[in-house]
């Protein structure tokens, strides 16, 4: 059986813990690899080697580091397809979805290498009589990141890039379901130039996120995962006097007004919930037709499409999406449908029970439709990550910006519409972190912050564009007087600033 190791110190390890758990290809329903657990000893060591690294790493003036960086985003594009494949069989995304995962992580590594110019601090000449002020930006030192199974290039490079980018080392907790990637991407850092150390990856559960949040040598924490855990050790490292960057969970909206091109609307409607079997944090999964007409003429749009879906092998060019994570997923998943149809949902196209020839042990569960959906039931409030669809008809416009505002998640929403004054009276108003005008999954270029409100997120500062650089960089101010030669004896009073 294939053992994906550790990456510490710039070596593969297999690790001493005795603890294993299985990574499965979710095409075929069979285990593929198995993950060591590390112990807190493990993780220690992992602490310790990014802490000798950090001296030399951090001692790289800005524009070395960066050159560095770009030398690692090299290697990535040489080896993309290598690094889908392995991402598509541990996680079931389709090759092409695979590959759009790593570039978006690669595309904040190319805006980190501008940390020459981002890190640059300021200055004040003759801010009082004869003083100068300056600022500088400097890294924090040992930082660690917990990455969630859904996205395992992206944001493993979200969070690594920024923070190596600004002169820190990492220590890297990756989802144990699909843990090649981020050990080859390490693999890739040291290739490009990065000293041993600055990049580790350990890989395990609890245990190995406690002994993270525990260590005092660790100075900051970023999560992503479920919007629990993301509370938790959003308070575990506060408390541990730590800074914390913790993102949860999501539900959700799309806006479509009667104005709207639906056509148009059902295309991205399709993509966004189904694209990736629905296990992304922007998916979209409650649509919100304003008015009957609307929601019987996109539901229709929505049933026709769905019946041209291909659910298939991730590596099948004809696959539109592929299987669900796991088996947990797929049970998960198919549950809410259950209580969807318990609660009075009107269950227009059902995903249970779904094969593909040839494989008949994958996690597949196909697109899911629901109609009638109201805000009190489960299907509606919770998070599925799944391709589960709710359409949640509202009356009028006061209703739809309601539904999302009111949510206790407020990650990412939708409005499609031809209108901009609507569009730009829902940008302005609507009480969620990411805003997409006719775009169904509005996920921030690289050089804009990525980050929810509510419940999706815990903490000041979102994740890469110079909220990350702020994130992972102390800043120090510096008031320097130059001797005149003149004594003035001692003064009691504050000093003004001029």
């Amino acid at each position: 059986m294939t053992l994906v190791p550790h990456f510490v110190a710039g070596r593969k390890t297999p690790g001493d813990s005795g603890r294993t758990q299985d990574v499965f290809n979710p095409v075929e329903g069979e285990v593929s690899a198995q993950v060591p657990l590390a112990t807190a000893e493990e993780v220690a060591q992992a602490v310790t080697a990014a802490e000798e690294a950090f001296p030399a790493w951090s001692g790289l003036n800005a524009q070395r580091r960066a050159r560095i960086l770009l030398k690692w985003v090299d290697l990535i594009t040489e080896n993309m397809d290598e690094l889908a494949t392995l991402l598509s069989n541990e996680h079931g995304k389709t090759f092409p979805d695979a590959k759009g995962d790593i570039q978006r992580g690669v595309e904040v590594v190319e805006f980190a290498a501008g940390a020459p110019h981002l890190l640059k601090g300021e200055f004040s000449s003759g801010a009082g009589t004869g003083i100068d002020v300056h600022s500088l930006r400097q890294p924090l030192g040992v930082v660690a990141g917990i990455t969630p199974f859904n996205f395992p290039a992206m944001i493993p490079l979200w969070k690594a890039g920024i923070a190596l980018a600004a002169g820190n080392t990492f220590v890297l907790k990756p989802s144990e379901r699909d843990p090649s990637v981020p050990v080859r991407l390490a693999e890739l850092a040291v290739e490009a130039g990065m000293p041993a150390g600055a990049l580790n990856v350990v890989h395990g559960d609890k245990t190995a996120v406690d002994a993270l949040i525990e260590d005092p040598r660790v100075r900051a924490i970023g999560f992503v995962g479920s919007s629990p855990i993301a509370q938790s050790i959003y308070s575990a490292a506060a408390a541990q006097n730590k800074r914390a960057q913790c993102f949860g969970g999501a539900k959700n909206h799309m806006v479509i007004m009667p104005d709207a091109d639906l056509e148009q609307a059902a295309d991205a409607l399709i993509g966004a919930a189904f694209g990736s079997a629905g296990e992304r944090c922007m998916a979209i999964s409650v649509a919100v037709p304003v008015g009957e007409a609307t929601a019987d003429r996109l539901r229709a749009l929505l049933e026709e499409r769905i019946a041209t879906l291909t659910l298939g092998p991730s590596l099948e060019p004809s696959s539109d999406f592929g299987p669900v994570v796991s088996a947990q997923a797929k049970e998960r998943i198919e549950s809410y449908i259950a209580a969807g149809e318990k609660e009075g949902a009107e269950l227009v196209v059902d995903g249970r029970g779904a094969t593909v020839d040839g494989h008949p042990n994958g996690f597949w569960v196909g697109a899911t439709l629901f109609d009638h959906v109201t805000t009190d039931m489960s299907i509606y409030r919770e998070e599925i990550f799944g391709p589960v669809l709710c359409i949640a008809r509202a009356a009028d416009y006061e209703e739809a910006l309601r539904l999302p505002s009111e949510h206790e998640y407020g990650n990412g929403v939708a409005i499609f519409t031809r209108d901009g004054d609507t569009a730009r009276d829902f940008t302005t108003r609507v009480e969620v972190g990411m805003v997409g005008v006719n775009v169904p999954i509005p996920v921030p270029i690289a050089y804009y912050t990525f980050g929810g409100w509510k419940a999706s997120g815990f903490g000041d500062l979102n994740q890469h564009g110079t909220d990350g650089l702020k994130f992972y960089t102390k800043t120090k101010t510096v008031t320097t007087r130059w001797p005149s030669g003149t004594k003035e004896g001692a003064s009691f009073v504050m000093p003004a600033g001029s």
